[in-house]
């Protein structure tokens, strides 16, 4: 049993939940700072529905890149470093389980998405029927739009794991949408979308070779680095945002040293690089979203307890 569970968890990558599971408590803390309103409950079905939401993509990437031949393409090109689970391409779990599984995953999230919808409202099905599609559409056809290089990929990126949880959440929470939210969206929402976009360096060369058009494949690797920086200082710019428009509480400032390792690995980086050489690019972005994240968590919940004494 316990070795089953670890496969599982190998299998979804659960490693990385995090950067689904922050965003769902951000909105669900600013409804409790700005409204006064908690209901526990609401957040415990919520938090399952997008955790399972969030397994399921992850899986059905791998599904799809996989049967696209990606996933192949990176493991048969010298050098390149494959982000996928490998238990597709190694033969450790047949495509009909792996799917079965992929599809066990999205029945959850649209079983909460069915309770919160009557609990809440008839939105939080759509936003999450809306996050499923997104999901499903990047690697799948006839869409594949993470495949496109348009920069499509980035703003389902940006919607997956930055605008929908956050004001999801705080729509489960009180019933109605709230600026306030997208816009508290936006310092985890673009850290996740630079490390989806950093991610993409490390096999680029393969996604070319498979017909798999992300913007480093279309840009190159000077450009997109340029643009990775950019994107970077987006996110903090937005964290500023949100202290001045008091969205935060100015102690939120503090998670701006969370910018200083992912600065640091871009300074060591050149013009064009190994792809072993984006691994600390690819650590550096994690620990950046997940540690910004629950610094502003952190932050809320003490501006919320400040306001209840």
């Amino acid at each position: 049993m316990d070795n089953k569970l670890r496969v599982l968890m190998k299998a979804t990558r659960i490693r990385v939940i995090p950067v689904m599971l922050i965003p769902v408590i951000l909105g669900a803390l600013g409804a409790y700072v700005w409204e006064g309103i908690f209901h526990p409950i609401l957040l415990l079905i919520t938090l399952l529905g997008s955790g399972a939401a969030h397994l399921f993509s992850n899986m059905i990437n791998d599904l799809w890149d996989y049967r696209n031949g990606v996933d192949e393409e990176a493991k048969q090109t010298e050098g390149l470093i494959t982000t996928n689970s490998g238990f597709l391409t190694n033969g450790i779990i047949s495509e009909r389980i792996f799917a079965s599984l992929t599809w066990g995953l999205f029945g959850i999230a649209v079983l909460c998405g069915v309770i919160l919808s009557f609990l809440s409202g008839w939105w939080a099905f759509v936003l999450g029927l809306f996050g499923g599609l997104i999901a499903y559409f990047y690697v799948a056809p006839p869409l594949k739009f993470g495949y496109r290089g348009k920069g499509f990929s980035e703003i389902a990126i940006l919607l997956s794991f930055g605008i929908l949880p956050i004001a999801g959440a705080y729509y489960v929470q009180t019933g109605h949408f709230d600026y306030r939210a997208v816009l508290l969206s936006l310092p985890v929402g673009l850290l996740t979308t630079l490390l989806l976009f950093n991610h993409h360096f490390l096999h680029w060369q393969a996604d070319k070779a498979s017909g798999k058009n992300t913007l480093v494949v279309i840009w190159g690797e000077e450009r997109s680095l340029k643009f990775s920086r950019f994107l970077m200082f987006m996110s903090y710019g937005s964290l500023v945002l949100c202290v001045i428009l008091d969205i935060l509480p100015v102690y939120g400032l503090v998670a701006l040293i969370t910018a200083l390792p992912i600065y640091t690995v871009y300074g060591r980086l050149g013009s064009t690089n190994q792809s072993h050489a984006y691994l600390p690019l690819m650590g550096a972005s994690s620990k950046a979203a997940i540690r910004c994240g629950g610094i502003m968590v952190i932050c809320l919940m003490i501006q919320g307890l400040i306001q209840s004494i």
